[in-house]
């Protein structure tokens, strides 16, 4: 069992699809869940359908989306470091992994939940996850926590092999789906009938959504 969990991404609702489920299961069972957004994901095109939103008004509704989401799924220690959307690639990454490695040094997780560097698709959650590895690796290996990554690219199971570990988390599928629509901007951007079908919990839509997959990344 985890003693703390630290779970790093770069945008409001990067934690919705593929960790919110995980998380949940942790915090039901008391494991407090830290959770830092980097950005606010003010630069996203998605402004819901019908739109809710605007270019102005977007950053404030999503910071909202974020902060109902963490609650969805029992989120006590959520932090947003105010960095600017679709730019962390070009933030210096010692810099980052600075910021980063305090936070882990504070936290003293077990676990750290972070996106897979080359293998996330989007230049923010390669930069996220990249700097990530980067504070671990400074951490000596007899304390350094266990590293679980997401990987969504079309080569990431060609290159890194299967993922290590699987979770079930339709013990938690209520709260996995409150957490992706409390993102209203994104769920119905992601894919319009995605909300009505995980509120009527369609079975073809939630079998995808019962299996969260992780890589554990080796330092060595």
């Amino acid at each position: 069992m985890e003693s703390r969990v630290l779970v790093i991404f770069p945008h409001p609702d990067d934690e919705a699809f593929g960790v919110s489920g995980t998380i949940a299961l942790h915090t039901e069972k008391g494991i407090p869940v830290t959770y830092v957004c980097c950005t606010l994901g003010e630069m996203g095109r998605n402004m819901g359908n019908p739109p809710i939103a605007n270019r102005e008004t977007l950053p404030q509704i999503r910071k909202n989306e974020l902060i109902n989401a963490a609650n969805a799924i029992g989120i006590e220690d959520l932090r947003m470091l105010g960095l600017r959307d679709k730019t962390l690639e070009f933030e210096d990454v010692t810099d980052l992994a600075d910021r980063f490695l305090k936070i882990i040094e504070e936290v003293k997780p077990s676990l750290v939940i972070t996106f897979y560097p080359g293998y996330s698709v989007h230049p923010d959650h390669d930069a996220t996850g990249y700097a990530v590895v980067q504070a671990m690796k400074q951490i000596p290996e007899p304390r350094r926590p266990k590293l679980y990554c997401l990987a969504f690219s079309n080569d990431c199971i060609e290159k890194l092999g299967k993922p290590d570990v699987y979770i079930d988390v339709s013990m938690v599928i209520d709260k996995k789906i409150a957490c992706i629509l409390a993102h209203e901007t994104q769920a119905s951007g992601f894919m319009k009938e995605l909300p009505n079908k995980l509120k009527n919990k369609d079975p073809e839509v939630l079998k995808s959504f019962t299996t969260e997959r992780f890589w554990t990344y080796s330092f060595k």
